[in-house]
């Protein structure tokens, strides 16, 4: 595992209930500190703690790596990586611009190895069974799309260095928090081919990039639909996403999906019965387990990093359409 920031701790506990299958060998940080404190919270022999990139890069028994680091440096320590013949399990977004992000999955693509991303909304229990509602075709054609992920986060998150800036970050609430949303929406809905946006940085923090964020938008399929993101809405509440269907409307949050057909019919579906925190270690280990599977296999995972580009291209678009006023075709 390559970065030991707050998110670390979700993938050593998943590791620590995948022994069976996976073993965490190293962690690499430039923060020895952070490396001890997630060393400490894995069930299983000791990792070794390192600063030095070539202690992956040159260990043979190391066939795959989880990378957790900012977006700042994933263009070299993703080519070291690919060179060495790593397979790597990369935490959202891919990098700070969509053309770095297609770098990154070309240098993959070109050195055979897998790149899987780590978009644990999809795994999700109410997110797969609206995939498998969408694929039985029982709802009919979709009309219309709303994606709203209603953040707050406080000035101190934007008070780590380089936090909300575009050489570390390289975006916002739209690249470091709603890609998830984002993400998930487009593997429900296809592909959008028109952006009309707007951006901007409330007064709420202190920060270079976004923290709001709107966009309408229209889908290949010929639905029509709007986005909403914010880190400056106090109390947060829930990332939702609404699909209207000709023969029924979804409303699909973390905790359930639920469904309200045009014949009056109601349901609510897979609902959580664990605590938040208890339920993200489930999804982070779904992710690694697609994973190994698709190393075990020579399948692909679930989201891979091609796959996840259009969440690149469409944040890229919304970006571009705020800065020149102008709908922009993706």
């Amino acid at each position: 595992m390559i970065g030991a920031g707050v998110i670390g701790a979700s993938h050593v506990a998943a590791l620590s209930a995948l022994q069976a299958r996976a073993a965490l060998l190293t962690v690499q940080t430039r923060r020895p500190e952070r490396a001890s404190d997630l060393a400490r919270l894995y069930d299983g022999p000791p990792p070794v703690l390192t600063d030095d990139l070539a202690d992956v890069t040159g260990n043979p028994d190391i066939q795959a790596v989880i990378v957790a680091t900012p977006p700042s440096v994933r263009i070299d320590l993703i080519e070291a990586l690919a060179g060495a013949g790593k397979h790597i399990l990369l935490e959202k977004p891919i990098a700070r611009t969509s053309e770095e992000a297609r770098r990154v999955v070309e240098n993959c693509e070109a050195a055979g190895v897998t790149l899987g991303m780590v978009f644990q909304h999809r795994f999700r229990d109410p997110s797969q069974e609206a995939a498998r509602l969408i694929a039985s075709g029982d709802l009919g054609a979709l009309g219309h799309v709303e994606i709203a992920a209603p953040l707050w986060r406080d000035q101190t998150y934007y008070d780590e260095a380089g936090r909300g800036t575009y050489a570390r970050d390289g975006g916002g609430v739209l690249l470091t928090n709603a890609i998830h949303s984002i993400d998930l929406m487009l593997s429900l809905t296809g592909t959008i081919t028109e952006v009309q946006a707007m951006t901007a940085t409330t007064p709420l923090h202190r920060m270079e990039a976004e923290d709001f964020a709107v966009a309408g938008l229209r889908f290949a399929s010929g639905a029509v639909g709007s986005l909403v993101a914010s880190t400056a809405s106090f109390p947060p509440q829930p990332e939702v996403i609404r699909l209207h269907f000709e023969k029924a409307s979804l409303r699909l949050d973390r905790d359930a999906l639920e469904i309200d057909w045009r014949d009056g019919r109601s349901e609510r579906r897979c609902t959580a019965e664990a605590d938040f925190q208890s339920m993200k270690v489930l999804w982070h280990r779904r992710v690694i387990e697609d994973f190994l599977t698709a190393l075990e296999t020579g399948g692909a995972p679930l989201v891979t990093g091609r796959q996840a580009l259009a969440a690149h291209q469409l944040i890229t678009a919304i970006e571009e359409s705020s800065r020149t006023g102008r709908r922009v075709e993706i």
